[in-house]
């Protein structure tokens, strides 16, 4: 009812508890709040919130141009609507280190249960397409210590995501995820890793926490929960794929509603009412009117 019964601290601790018992975190992208109540009944282990996924709800391509405000509010009404703990893209920091670090504390006022910063050029492209750039190394590590220097709740996960794989190669990609946790980081998310190959190479080099974006139509091969268990991997999200399913349906119902002139054929591929109902929690709502609740099956 209303919002989430537990605290961000608590979800913040049972990150770093589910964390360290060393098994995969499963993690979808939820595309707004009532789809994260979705992803915790559904049994998953935590929610992302993607900045692809929220710029695009806005109408608006992956290229850096929402805001922090943006992100920070977004991110917040849809980690107050679950009990699962919330990671969130904040990008590159939204700025200078300074910047970077207030957005940290913007973050954890939110909500949020950690965020990942990367080392992209700013303004930064989707990880999954060509052309990106990223920063030299000082400058990538001087984000994630502002983040680690910003944040007040040691709890609070923060995660270098690191893109330079497709600029400058594997290699590279080690030596950068070895000198950002060196800086600080408590996970890496390396992006655009082409196989299990790769992900076992960024494995064998760092001892934290690893993150793997399962996400479709990218760079690399879309590994099961097993495989990325079996390697070591610590956390997967699936950024993308609530908000493709969604749209999908929706493009394939609004050519039949223009095609037939109804949604009658639709029907058995809707949520039904009652299970809409069931997922607000309509009922509790009876604890403070009576009134407020009067569907009936």
């Amino acid at each position: 009812m209303l919002y989430a019964t537990t605290t961000p601290a608590d979800r913040r601790a049972t990150l770093r508890a589910e964390l360290a018992s060393g098994r995969l975190l499963r993690m979808p992208g939820a595309f707004n709040p009532l789809s994260a109540r979705l992803i915790e009944a559904k049994g998953f282990d935590g929610v992302y919130v993607s900045g692809a996924v929220l710029s695009a709800d806005l109408g608006l391509p992956d290229i850096g141009l929402t805001t922090a405000t943006e992100v920070t509010q977004r991110a917040g009404q849809i980690a107050r609507m679950t009990n699962l703990p919330a990671i969130v893209d904040a990008d590159t920091g939204f700025g200078e280190p300074m910047n970077v670090a207030r957005t940290v504390q913007g973050l954890e006022d939110a909500g949020l249960a950690g965020c990942h910063i990367e080392d992209q050029v700013n303004p930064k492209r989707c990880g999954h397409l060509d052309g990106k750039s990223v920063v030299d190394e000082e400058t990538a590590l001087q984000r994630i210590r502002a983040a680690v220097d910003g944040r007040r709740d040691p709890h609070f996960l923060v995660m270098a995501r690191t893109d330079i794989r497709a600029v400058d190669g594997l290699s590279a990609a080690v030596d950068r995820a070895k000198a950002l946790v060196d800086a600080g980081a408590d996970a890496i998310f390396p992006e655009a890793m082409t196989g299990p190959e790769e992900f076992e190479a960024i494995r064998a080099a760092v001892d934290v926490p690893l993150l793997a974006n399962m996400t479709e139509f990218g760079k690399g091969e879309l590994l099961t929960a097993q495989q990325l268990a079996d390697i070591g991997m610590n956390i997967v999200i699936y950024p993308v794929t609530l908000l493709r399913l969604a749209m999908g349906a929706a493009m394939t119902g609004l050519d039949e509603i223009k095609a037939e002139g109804t949604q009658a054929g639709l029907l058995d591929r809707m949520q039904t009412r009652a299970e809409l109902y069931d997922l607000l929690d309509y009922q509790a709502y009876n604890h403070f009117d009576a009134d407020v609740f009067n569907f009936r099956l």
